[in-house]
């Protein structure tokens, strides 16, 4: 089994997913692409010590970039960003994540 930090690396804070924290207690996270729903809910409850009751996962892939710049350049050539996956953990009645402390 993979190390805890490796499996999650980093949690998603944008404007749904603080929404979703505060009425439906669900959590994302960007993880490892190789983890299974299994490695995610034994890490998230052994980082923060909470019940996890249900792993979602969504592999992306990367976006289409463009590489040259230019109008009129008739060589454009696009390249790739980088592929994740993120994982949505819900967790069970009365437990929470605090992400970041309120100072």
């Amino acid at each position: 089994m993979r190390e805890l930090y490796d499996v999650i690396q980093t949690p998603v804070v944008t404007e749904k997913s603080v929404r979703e924290m505060e009425t439906q207690n669900l959590y994302t996270f960007i993880v490892d692409k190789r983890a299974n729903k299994i490695e995610i809910a034994s890490a998230v409850e052994k980082l923060w010590d909470v019940k996890v009751k249900k792993v979602r996962t969504m592999r992306y892939p990367g976006k289409l970039k463009r590489i040259s710049m230019g109008r009129m350049n008739p060589n454009r050539d696009y390249g790739r960003g980088a592929s994740y996956k993120k994982a949505v953990v819900q967790l069970a009645e009365g437990d929470r994540i605090e992400f970041y402390e309120a100072g």
